[in-house]
């Protein structure tokens, strides 16, 4: 057994507790934390925090490193160990956020595991120990990141989740892969719209005409829309006046690293609207 191999079976020798229970992961020179970011769900003229997406904080020297810079540098070799304790580490904090009830978005690559088998296998292995994390499936929902993967691989993948309670999301709906036909086919949960091809959509003045038909569309297949990239008051006009159901992005609020304590009290619309790029807290720090 090789080196790479050694370590995509003992991933759990790899993460630590720091000195208030925080949970860490080491992969070379880097120390990986978890962070999420609020998910909210549009009530009258507010907005409830009601789920949140885990994250991954890098650190080198304890300096925060660029996700991309730090995914980038990870051989192929690597992938699905790093992944792996990724989504450990985000469920092994979840019990950190403090607030009760929040569903957790985690995400999921099934082109890292190139073998059906494998990776199921890998996500009975998941479910069997969340009550270990003190989690019920019912609150997890898995972000498939899709790409170019096949989809028997997919449909297999999903079938097995929701048989186990987890909910499904696919991702980044806009860039290419995710098409009418792969929704009709995979009937997710929810659907993401992608933030970057969102924030391209709102420089346009007839954003709302074409956006609503789209979030329409998707509820009418039985799918939440989702929402990111929210990033300034002109995103979220956009997004509230489609009917999309949940809302996420740096206007709401930025992601913040596990032990973070979160504020339980709605966000106001109005003030939002009327923020224009002033990012409204919703963490403080401890």
């Amino acid at each position: 057994m090789n080196e790479s191999q050694e370590r995509r079976r003992n991933v759990a020798k790899a993460i630590f507790a720091d000195e208030i229970g925080l949970q860490f992961g080491i992969y070379g020179e880097f120390r990986l934390w978890s962070a999420y970011q609020p998910i909210f769900a549009p009530q009258g003229r507010t907005l409830r925090a009601v789920a949140v997406e885990g994250l991954i904080e890098p650190r080198r020297v304890a300096e925060p490193v660029a996700p991309s810079i730090f995914f980038g540098s990870v051989p192929a070799s690597d992938r699905l160990f790093v992944e792996t304790m990724c989504r450990m580490l985000h469920l092994g904090n979840y019990r950190n956020i403090g607030l009760e009830g929040l569903t957790l978005f985690f995400n999921y690559n099934p082109m890292i595991n190139d073998h059906l088998g494998r990776a199921l296998a890998e996500i009975r292995l998941m479910t069997r120990h969340l009550g270990d994390f003190e989690l019920e499936p019912g609150l997890l929902v898995c972000e498939i990141t899709e790409q170019a993967a096949d989809d028997h691989v997919l449909a297999s993948l999903l079938r097995e989740m929701r048989r186990d309670g987890i909910r499904i999301a696919i991702d980044d709906f806009g860039t290419g892969h995710s098409t009418e036909a792969r929704i009709n086919l995979l009937a997710p949960d929810i659907v993401k719209i992608d933030g970057a091809w969102f924030g391209a959509l709102c420089r346009h003045a007839a954003a709302e005409r074409f956006f609503r038909p789209l979030v329409g569309m998707l509820q009418e297949r039985g799918a939440k829309v989702l929402v990111e990239g929210i990033e300034n008051a002109q995103h979220l006009r956009v997004a509230l006046e489609s009917g999309a159901d949940l809302l996420q992005g740096f206007h709401l609020a930025r992601p913040a690293l596990a032990g973070t304590i979160f504020k339980e009290e709605p966000l106001s619309v109005d003030a939002l609207l009327d923020a224009g790029n002033k990012v409204v807290p919703l963490h403080q720090q401890r």
